[in-house]
């Protein structure tokens, strides 16, 4: 099994561009597909993420780990994400300044720096369905049913939006919120 966790992985790490929260949809995808996680998990993991200083890729990938198979999966998981990705990356800085201003790589970056952004809005999308936990099909139902939780998106996209707070103290902030009223 923990060679299985390590090679999912390290299939994410490779196949996704764009950075840690990039990989989330395919980690998302895969870890879903695999039956590993449903997409309620998966978005407990990425608010537990959250809520954590570094880099999130990892630390979802360890909350994964650890319900397969205990500390050793989340080690498995951790070095699936990271190691594979930071080879390549020693490798590239050997040869970085010589490609960094190739028309190729350049014209390659400039197709997939927007399907990066589909993928976060597909990640956002899919937690979005099951934070508002979706009895019926529709974007309306879940407004209609989840409007408490529509308010606390729209507060934090303001807050980022609009003011210099740090998204930590929103995170905790909505932690003292939810331990308060929906407990």
């Amino acid at each position: 099994m923990l060679m299985k966790i390590f090679i999912l992985f390290s299939r994410v790490a490779l196949f996704s561009w764009g950075g840690g929260p990039a990989s989330l949809a395919l980690m998302q995808r895969e870890t879903t597909a695999a039956g590993w996680v449903d997409s309620a998990e998966f978005a407990d993991a990425v608010a537990a993420g959250n809520a954590l200083p570094g880099p999130i890729a990892p630390q979802v990938s360890a909350f994964v780990g650890y319900k397969l198979a205990g500390i050793p999966g989340a080690v498995a998981a951790v070095a699936g994400t990271v190691l594979p990705t930071t080879l390549l990356m020693l490798l590239m800085v050997i040869y970085f300044f010589g490609v960094k201003d190739s028309p190729a790589v350049k014209s390659m970056l400039q197709a997939v720096r927007p399907v990066v952004v589909g993928l976060l809005l597909w990640t956002a999308y899919d937690m979005a369905y099951s934070v508002f936990s979706v009895k019926k099909p529709g974007w309306t139902a879940a407004l209609l049913g989840g409007w408490d939780k529509a308010l606390i998106v729209v507060g934090a996209f303001c807050l980022l939006t609009f003011t210099r707070i740090n998204p930590v103290f929103i995170i905790l902030g909505s932690a003292v919120f939810g331990f308060f009223v929906y407990r």
